[in-house]
């Protein structure tokens, strides 16, 4: 069969394709629209892409992106510094930011425990969630990871690991989804299993 596009707009289309969430024709609408877009739009794109890359870090306390040292929640003198909510991904973070249910802050692990895969509690910020329990004046972590089976072993190895450290260690109340990820969750939902959450009992350590 005769490929029916030039190398660019081929390679163009490849690229695109391999970013999450989007297939063959997905990547294919998106190239032709660049294509047919005006040259100042698709450069002020790739420049934003480019500079978000090149300045967008780790937050220094939360481990979630920020330009600055401390990530806009992190440096928000109003925010609820007794209570930290930890989640697996960025993007949970700005999931329960849109429930408005939350004002504490967060800890981003960057991942889930999945032995399969080579994931073990090395490759996650469990050591910098440790090194804040001990600088911080923590009263309550949140799991608030992912309602899957790698979430849940997640969430059973930080139970036992905090059982000794002097805070209270909640979950999500269950409305949400068995083996969904809490980004598509819809905010009513996400919002009251925040509100709804519940504290580990010792037998589940």
């Amino acid at each position: 069969m005769v490929d029916p596009y030039s190398t660019l707009i081929g390679d163009l289309i490849d690229r695109l394709e391999r970013l999450p969430g989007i297939g063959p024709k997905s990547a294919q609408r998106i190239a032709f629209h660049l294509l047919q877009t005006r040259d100042d739009e698709v450069s002020r794109l790739a420049s934003s892409m480019i500079e978000a890359r090149r300045q967008v870090r780790e937050c220094v306390r939360c481990c979630n992106l920020a330009v600055l040292d401390e990530c806009e929640i992190c440096s928000n003198a109003r925010r609820d510094r007794a209570r930290v909510c930890v989640v697996e991904d960025p993007r949970d973070v700005f999931a329960i930011e849109r429930t408005g249910a939350f004002n504490g802050l967060y800890h981003v692990l960057h991942g889930s425990l999945n032995p399969m895969e080579g994931i073990g509690p090395e490759e996650l910020r469990i050591s910098e969630l440790l090194r804040r329990l001990s600088a911080e004046d923590i009263e309550e972590v949140i799991l608030g990871t992912n309602p899957n089976l790698e979430g849940e072993a997640t969430s059973m190895y930080l139970v036992r690991l905090l059982h000794d450290e002097g805070v209270a260690v909640t979950g999500l109340a269950r409305g949400l989804p068995t083996g969904g990820d809490l980004e598509y969750a819809d905010e009513v939902t996400l919002g009251r299993a925040l509100l709804g959450r519940r504290e580990f009992p010792a037998a589940e350590i």
